[in-house]
């Protein structure tokens, strides 16, 4: 950010009296423009025994299977953002479940909530930002092909809780392990406190 938003003068980075972290700032007006972390709603649409994935057709990731899921817009809740983003991207009425699993991925500045669903029926088709949308059962995952490691988690974790018949909220951090290859990590969280950073 080179200009503010209020008054269009430049601002500049520092921390703002009150404050622990640096912001931009500007002097001119006072304005401090708070920059937080996006929040990605989406759904784990279930069918009877199978799921529907979303073929991408726009980037990052074009032609690599997802599940329904975008930003959350300002005005609905995390549910109703899921159950937007599913008839968005897959034309799919879902009743929204439980909370299902929500990963952080601070290197992205994101936070991903994705929901339990049922269909509603099985009227669905490609929404605009999808090149196909299909119901897949577990032997038909296209593993090598899942657009982002936070949907390919949350697949996993999903059929290995079916498995068992019991799905518990899942919480973790998706990290980035720098160095060649540039790869990411998945910690999974356990019950108990967690500790604030120091910051």
């Amino acid at each position: 950010m080179n200009y503010c938003s209020e008054c269009g003068e430049r601002v500049r980075v520092r921390v703002p009296e009150g404050d622990s972290l640096p912001r931009h700032v500007c002097d001119a007006c006072g304005t401090i423009h708070y920059q937080n972390p996006k929040i990605v709603v989406g759904c784990i649409p279930e069918w009877e025994d199978r799921i529907l994935l979303c073929r991408r057709a726009i980037e990052p990731r074009y032609g690599l299977w997802t599940l329904p899921a975008g930003f959350m817009e300002n005005g609905e809740t995390v549910q109703q953002g899921a159950a937007r983003e599913t008839l968005e991207e897959a034309r799919a009425r879902v009743e929204i479940g439980a909370l299902y699993t929500l990963f952080n991925l601070p290197h992205i500045n994101q936070v991903y909530m994705l929901f339990r669903s049922r269909l509603l029926d099985a009227d669905f088709g490609p929404g605009a930002e999808s090149l196909e949308v299909e119901l897949l059962d577990e032997s038909q995952i296209p593993w090598d092909d899942i657009a982002f490691p936070v949907i390919r988690e949350s697949l996993l974790l999903y059929y290995q809780d079916r498995a068992r018949g019991d799905f518990p909220l899942r919480s973790g951090d998706i990290v980035r392990v720098d160095g060649p290859p540039r790869r990411v990590e998945v910690q999974m969280h356990k019950p108990g406190v967690i500790r604030a950073a120091t910051p």
